[in-house]
């Protein structure tokens, strides 16, 4: 976290580890926090988010297309939607997908900024089908 930033963001961590002191759930705090954020928003499935079913990400029906660049275009459209509509905390910059044909996947790269923050932050990661 930068020093300009004025907010410290706060969530619980997902994998619910315990603290080894006090035992309590282990928090995420800042920029942790707001990429967390981000992904659960870009793996939510419609009506997957309790009492509001508008918000959702169509990531997972688009890695059943097939591994091309029209098909990553979509998934970049859908990411820049999904990030920019439910996420005020993040100014979006940069959405990178890139078929990787061999692995039947994508490899996805997304750099932002957090409001009031100077420094750019990149998430990478690769989607792929699961079943």
């Amino acid at each position: 976290m930068t020093a300009t930033s004025s907010r410290i963001y706060k969530d619980i961590d997902l994998h619910f580890t315990a603290h080894p002191v006090t035992g309590d759930l282990v928090k995420k705090l800042g920029e942790d926090a707001i990429i967390q954020s981000v992904y659960n928003l870009l793996s939510f499935g419609k009506y997957e988010k309790l009492f509001q079913p508008t918000i959702y990400s169509s990531l997972k029906a688009h890695l059943f297309e097939p591994v091309d660049n029209i098909t990553s275009s979509a998934i970049g459209n859908e990411i820049r939607n999904v990030i920019s509509n439910y996420e005020p905390r993040v100014a979006l910059t940069e959405v990178n997908v890139t078929p990787e044909y061999d692995m039947n996947g994508y490899t996805v790269s997304i750099t932002f900024f957090i409001v009031n923050a100077t420094d750019p932050i990149t998430v990478e990661f690769f989607l792929e089908r699961v079943r």
